[in-house]
């Protein structure tokens, strides 16, 4: 299952910029292929980030804005600024655009998420 064809039937309904329209459609599996459209191959902290946008988002039916992520990563054991760093280093198209996006989440109403 290496084609463009099998990939298009496993793809859950996206927008024109590749967010899903459902976030319920989302799975641990569809993950690594959305990440891969951007070339990303995820890694554990990758993990990190988008399970917490995942549990957010199931507690509080909406996407965490970028700053509530970075305190998340601070309290495993690095300053704000590191964190923020490290955010931008796994997701380097931004945090609404691409994190976002790989969480499977609709796309932000404020894609400016940030911090």
């Amino acid at each position: 299952m290496n084609s463009r064809a099998d990939l298009a039937v496993l793809m859950p309904e996206r927008d024109n910029e590749g967010f899903l329209l459902n976030p319920a459609e989302w799975s641990r599996t569809l993950a690594p292929l959305l990440a891969a459209e951007d070339g990303l191959t995820l890694s554990a902290a990758h993990w990190q980030v988008l399970d917490f946008i995942r549990a957010w988002y199931a507690e509080n039916e909406s996407v965490p804005e970028a700053r509530r992520v970075i305190q998340h990563l601070a309290a495993q054991g690095s300053d704000k600024r590191a964190a923020k760093q490290a955010l931008y280093e796994l997701f380097p198209h931004g945090y609404g655009q691409q994190a976002c996006r790989v969480a499977g989440m609709r796309k932000p109403l404020k894609l400016m998420l940030d911090v």
